[in-house]
């Protein structure tokens, strides 16, 4: 793997924090080394998707000689932190799922093993946006995309309709409904820009072509402040200040209610928003539609990321090709993927499962959709690339704080970006890591 990659010190102050202690049992199968590639081998999967052992009983049921026993984990940051720590102490299992932006922090650590050679004809099956996340802009391949949530516009059609709005196709459009919105009812907004995620606000600034994370002479350089990301912040700083969109963080009760109300009528989201809706607004149920990401440019369309994982190969696997074979299984085979939807509820980075079978009919919340994974999937191959960096959690961090007193003051967002900018370049260094200028 590239030298900038790696870490520079003996660990990360989180990865020690847990202890090899709690890892007892859950390495990978030691039976037989590498010899027992040629014989039955035992694989670990630590997951957080729902019913993966379902899944993998599939996989078992075909492949007796492989068996993959699945252990579920917690997600995010915690499960990153336990895979570290596994692996510091050599008890790490077989394979991991992986979100997108997880995948620099645990290669940093030596966490995963480079698998281009045993994966490498899964590429095609991917949008190439999606694709390039997994291997960190280098010939390696640190894992296979397993689902992905790609940027939509969500909105109110019958609220659309009842104050002359047409639904936005650039981001201009977008400023100028928002602020149509208010001057017919100033009750209401369109949307609200929310500090307390900072997933959706990478992914905007994905699509705009942002690259937060590079190297540069082996060196990292972050690019967090970069013209783009200047660009989105600018421009939802504005909405807020100007009082064109609401302020109020998603996923709180009164979110929630403006939502179920219609006080506020659209949603900047992922595929994965019907479900959220679902709960958080029963009562439009048939009332929402989804259209593409409003652009900067409408002559080449783009979206972002907001959520997404992998399935890796960790270093200590003592079967590397066995792992690597499940993971092309679970994330390219047709009766493996339509399982992932079934029983995990995932929207498959897969292209192929993007419509049809388990995906041939709309979410019951979006029933007056009958396109709605049709049109999800020809979205889904526009996602723009990523570039990840090996401290996402410090940035977000970062972000969640400055930018909450930012919106909250309905203030210029430039300052709370430089912020971030310093909080993350800071922290690199901290870490031991050499960080371009």
């Amino acid at each position: 793997m590239p030298i900038v990659l790696r870490h520079r010190v003996v660990a990360t102050a989180t990865a020690v924090a847990l202890g090899a202690a709690a890892l007892t049992a859950c390495g990978s199968s030691e039976e037989g080394g590498e010899q027992a590639e040629s014989g039955p081998v035992s694989l670990t999967y630590w997951a957080w998707a729902p019913n993966m052992d379902k899944v993998a009983a599939i996989w078992n049921k075909k492949n007796p000689d492989i068996k993959v026993t699945v252990q579920k984990q917690a997600s995010g940051d915690d499960l990153v932190t336990k895979i570290i720590t596994a692996s510091k102490a050599h008890q790490a299992p077989d394979l991991v799922q992986a979100e997108f932006q997880a995948l620099p922090t645990l290669v940093s650590n030596d966490a995963l093993a480079d698998i281009s050679k045993e994966v490498g004809g899964a590429k095609d099956k991917f949008a190439p946006g999606l694709w390039q996340q997994t291997t960190l802009g280098s010939d390696a391949v640190y894992a296979v995309p397993q689902d992905s949530g790609p940027l939509m516009f969500f909105y109110r059609t019958d609220l659309f309709k009842q104050y002359g709005l047409k639904v936005p196709t650039t981001w201009d459009e977008f400023a100028a409904t928002a602020k149509a919105l208010k001057a017919k009812a100033p009750d209401k907004a369109l949307t609200t820009f929310s500090s307390n995620d900072a997933g959706l606000f990478a992914g905007l600034s994905q699509q705009a072509g942002a690259q937060w994370w590079t190297t540069q002479d082996q060196k990292w350089k972050v690019g967090v402040d970069g013209t783009a990301t200047q660009k989105v912040a600018d421009f939802w700083g504005g909405l807020v200040k100007d009082g064109a969109i609401d302020n109020q963080p998603m996923y709180t009760p009164a979110w929630n209610k403006a939502l179920n109300t219609g006080q506020q009528i659209a949603w900047v989201s992922a595929v994965w928003a019907p479900g959220v809706l679902t709960t958080a607004a029963p009562d439009t149920k048939g009332k929402w539609a989804m259209a593409p990401l409003p652009q900067w440019d409408a002559t080449k369309p783009s979206t972002g990321s907001w959520g997404g994982s992998t399935t890796a190969v960790t270093t200590d696997s003592k079967h590397k090709a066995a792992a690597a074979k499940f993971a092309t299984w679970l994330n390219t085979d047709p009766e493996a993927l339509a399982a992932l939807v079934k029983e995990a509820g995932i929207y498959p980075a897969a292209t192929a499962a993007q419509t049809g079978g388990a995906l041939a009919q709309a979410p019951e919340f979006f029933a007056n959709q009958p396109d709605f994974y049709t049109q999800a999937a020809a979205i889904a191959k526009t996602t723009a690339p990523a570039a990840w960096g090996p401290n996402v959690n410090v940035a977000y961090t970062s972000f969640k704080d400055e930018f909450g007193k930012a919106a909250k003051a309905k203030s210029d967002f430039a300052g709370a970006l430089s912020a971030m900018q310093a909080a993350t370049v800071a922290d690199l260094k901290k870490q031991g890591f050499e960080v371009a200028q």
